[in-house]
């Protein structure tokens, strides 16, 4: 099956951040892959800015050695490379002073959505913002597209969005979270709001739980000294598993339209209950005997022996609304976990009597929504083990993997920044957040980060490559539970 392109009109893309790893690893890929399909055209701009010195032919060079390296079966052989590059420019800028930006006035086109895309340190975004306003470079047209962190509790967060708001309306500014922009997180909806044979049973009554893991398996190298400021409470759940809590949760919108759907998603953050300190494990990877050169500790990559920052976090989490009234939610996410792998499980309750007897077992009915990587959706359900015998009961997957049921063979699913960027062009907010479920989030973040900052709480131990924690099997087994395995 192959999917359908719908182009969009000439654009002027402006990337602050180009030379950073986040444009050539990310940002500039996803626009090369767009351009390969013919979603947009050569009379496109896109423009790199940022500090380094580079004329335009250099940046080039250095723009197709990204892609070479991150987007490498793409048209590098047959000439669409060399039509990507001719869409490039580059101006040499500095965000905290005047250099460059009469430079940047003069390659942008009147009359053409104008992007900005703020691919740098969020200390960075009121400068831009300021001189983007100063130097009359905003249109009605334009958008800008923040990354995250979008703060680092609930008063930064809203000084953020103030100084935002002071030169943007809402509908300009793009907070993007590019899980959202995965193909199997915009399924998670379709799933549940367009067949009716799951949607009925998606409450309190039928399910007794939900698993969300976002498991990695390699660590904070490159990012150590903002991820030992940050840790995996503000790094991860307060934005990624809070995006995909909202998703999974959420009540049907009206309609299928920006805002009704993000006032659903407020819905679930405000109705979340606060988290009791036995509901919360934190821990910190450890190097494993023998193997500390190859996999060495958090704290020796954080380069801070006396870190008590987390690298793992779980939590059992209620929402206190008519749907999901005493199910608990369970949430988890790592660093140097044994495997790369995102999740949502949903666990549906046994049914209320069997009536094959207790030597065939405990069976349920598990909706799985894998989001990285393979991405996909199987539902387990029992059937009987072929054979003679007697009658003996298993689990098997009915299985729907993307890449093997929708894309072309040999052709990998489209990266998440695609489709969120080509949002931003199309002015569709749908994908992005809004300032108040920013400010939501880190509302109910904020307490349970306070109290165990207060009680001097040192997260527990985890070797390299484990699971995580044994104290986040306890919290499971504690209700009788357990957690699924953590597989590629």
């Amino acid at each position: 099956m192959t999917s359908r392109v719908i182009p969009v009109d000439p654009f002027d893309l402006v990337i602050f951040g180009a030379t950073g790893d986040l444009a050539q690893r990310k940002i500039l890929p996803a626009l090369f892959r767009r351009f390969c399909a013919g979603q947009f055209c050569k009379a496109s701009r896109i423009i790199g800015a940022a500090r380094t010195m580079h004329d335009r032919d250099t940046y080039r060079a250095m723009v197709a050695s990204a892609i070479r390296e991150h987007a490498p079966h793409r048209g590098c052989e047959d000439g669409t490379l060399e039509q990507f590059l001719d869409t490039l420019d580059y101006v040499q800028l500095e965000a905290t002073g005047e250099t460059g930006w009469k430079a940047l006035a003069e390659h942008l086109t009147p009359g053409r959505v104008r992007a900005f895309y703020f691919s740098v340190g969020p200390g960075l975004f009121g400068e831009l913002a300021q001189r983007l306003h100063d130097y009359g470079l905003t249109t009605q047209e334009t958008r800008i597209v923040v990354e995250k962190p979008f703060g680092r509790d609930l008063h930064s967060a809203q000084e953020l969005n103030a100084m935002l708001a002071s030169h943007f309306r809402e509908s300009q500014i793009y907070r993007i979270d590019h899980y959202l922009g995965k193909e199997t997180v915009q399924n998670l909806m379709v799933v549940r709001f367009a067949n009716m044979l799951f949607e009925p049973l998606w409450n309190s009554q039928y399910v007794d739980h939900i698993q969300i893991t976002v498991a990695e398996s390699a660590g904070i190298a490159g990012r150590a000294e903002y991820y030992d400021r940050a840790g995996a409470m503000r790094d991860m759940v307060q934005n990624h598993l809070m995006q995909l809590l909202c998703l999974t949760a959420m009540e049907p919108p009206a309609r299928f339209e920006p805002d009704a759907l993000r006032d659903e998603k407020l819905k679930v953050i405000r109705a979340l209950d606060p988290v009791l300190p036995h509901h919360i494990v934190r821990g910190q990877f450890q190097a494993v005997a023998g193997q500390e050169a190859a996999h060495p500790s958090y704290r020796d990559e954080a380069g801070n022996p006396r870190s008590t920052t987390e690298s793992y976090i779980a939590l059992r989490v209620h929402i206190s609304n008519w749907r999901w009234a005493g199910t608990p939610f369970y949430l988890r996410t790592g660093k140097r976990l044994v495997a790369r792998s995102s999740v949502i499980s949903v666990m549906f309750k046994d049914a209320p009597h069997s009536i094959f007897g207790q030597e065939c077992g405990r069976h349920a009915n598990v909706l799985t929504i894998r989001l990285q990587p393979n991405e996909g959706i199987t539902f387990q359900v029992t059937i009987k083990e072929p054979g003679p015998g007697g009658m003996r009961l298993i689990d098997v997957p009915l299985d729907m993997t993307f890449a093997e049921a929708l894309g072309p063979e040999g052709e990998d699913p489209p990266d998440a920044y695609e489709r969120l960027i080509m949002d931003v062009i199309r002015g569709n907010q749908t994908l992005f957040m809004r300032g108040d479920e920013v400010e939501a989030a880190w509302a109910w973040t904020d307490p349970i980060i306070a109290d165990w900052e207060q009680r001097g709480e040192v997260p527990k131990p985890y070797e390299s490559g484990s699971p995580g924690p044994g104290d986040a099997e306890l919290l499971m087994k504690r209700d009788q539970r357990y957690w699924r395995g953590i597989k590629p």
